[in-house]
């Protein structure tokens, strides 16, 4: 397959100022040269498994998923990963302003491998954001394929 082995994080983010947000935490970390956005569900989905059954464009290291999405939400996008045999080890950080209980069980229920709701304060997400990439990126030993 010929993927774009240069992306090592999916960000799947509808808001501007929240992509801007973590672009910029993840820049302070060095890590925002291999990242793709997609702003919604279903661009995530083509992104992840080819647009009308075509080559996907990426398989990334880590996927920071937002739930609340516009056209696919982000508990399907989540569900596809992890069912999918391509897709199910890649590691899915849920990264959402909801504090609904039932999205944090139903995202555990799906398989996520981390379940973050953004802080408020500017200062607290960037460095959330920063901890959660050196983690994946780093630290983090995926399996080979």
């Amino acid at each position: 397959m010929s993927m774009n082995a240069e992306v090592e994080i999916l960000l799947v983010e509808d808001n501007p100022a929240d992509e801007e947000l973590t672009l910029t935490a993840l820049r302070e970390k060095n890590l925002a040269n291999k990242i793709m956005v997609a702003r919604d569900g279903a661009e995530a989905l083509d992104i992840l498994f080819g647009k009308d059954g075509g080559t996907p464009a990426a398989r990334p290291r880590v996927i920071l998923l937002d739930l609340k999405l516009p056209k696919v939400d982000g508990l399907q996008v989540l569900r596809k990963v992890k069912t999918d045999e391509r897709t199910r080890t890649i590691p899915v950080v849920v990264l959402t302003s909801s504090r609904e209980e039932r999205d944090v069980v139903e995202s555990y229920s799906l398989g996520v491998n981390s379940f973050i709701t953004k802080p408020v304060d500017f200062d607290q997400f960037l460095k959330s954001v920063g901890d959660i990439g050196l983690y994946w990126m780093l630290m983090n030993i995926p399996p080979r394929h």
